[in-house]
């Protein structure tokens, strides 16, 4: 064979080889890459909105407890710190409307009002030994946990399981019990480690909801 026709056969057979290389480097058959840019602002976004999501939390359980102080010493504050802690919950119910619509925002906030004052009834009814208010008070906010916790569950089956939010709510409040007996029997040690153990607890759950938020609806974090 000729040096003229090995060349010639050499040529083609490189051509050929290179042929789906060049057919995968078309603007068609690329996959546009992710810009870093892109993928740093969105990750700025969900970081953001874990950090707000926290801080209602953090809201929630810090008033939480400066209310139990002022109603187990009678302090002149109670209902300043009242009010505030319903404010809170207005708060958290505002803070899904941008996902879930005005109307879930506006039945999150009654839930978690409920939660509140009978959270109330529970503790007035400790302090006072009242056995029978409170079992019915302690009843009743189990009840409206369990009801907070299908209301999320329902919004988003797929990352806040029914079991899995009944489960924390329902740890909340025992972790939030554990704290109010504390100070009601003046056991500061103990009412001190029970708060940090609510602490934690709501961190976690804080998270689990902003990640839950931001798994259902990616393109509002873009």
């Amino acid at each position: 064979m000729s040096r003229q026709i090995k060349s010639t056969l050499l040529v083609v057979l490189l051509i050929s080889f290179g042929l789906p290389a060049a057919a995968g480097n078309t603007p068609a058959a690329r996959t546009a890459p992710t810009s870093p840019a892109q993928d740093k602002r969105d990750s700025a976004k969900q970081a953001a909105f874990q950090d707000a999501m926290r801080k209602l939390w953090e809201d929630h359980i810090t008033w939480t407890r400066l209310f139990i102080v002022s109603a187990a010493a009678d302090l002149p504050d109670k209902g300043a710190t009242t009010e505030r802690l319903l404010q809170n919950q207005v708060d958290i119910g505002n803070a899904i409307k941008p996902y879930y619509g005005d109307a879930a925002g506006e039945k999150l906030t009654a839930l978690l009002k409920e939660h509140i004052t009978t959270a109330a009834e529970v503790v007035t009814a400790a302090k006072a030994n009242d056995a029978a208010k409170m079992t019915d008070a302690n009843r009743r906010w189990f009840a409206n946990a369990d009801q907070i916790a299908a209301f999320l569950s329902e919004a988003n089956p797929k990352n806040w399981p029914s079991a899995e939010m009944k489960r924390m709510m329902r740890e909340h409040l025992d972790l939030t019990t554990a704290e109010a007996q504390a100070r009601l029997k003046g056991d500061w040690a103990a009412d001190i480690a029970a708060y940090e153990k609510v602490h934690g607890q709501i961190l976690h759950m804080a998270d689990m909801l902003s990640a839950g938020i931001v798994s259902q609806f990616p393109q509002k974090f873009k």
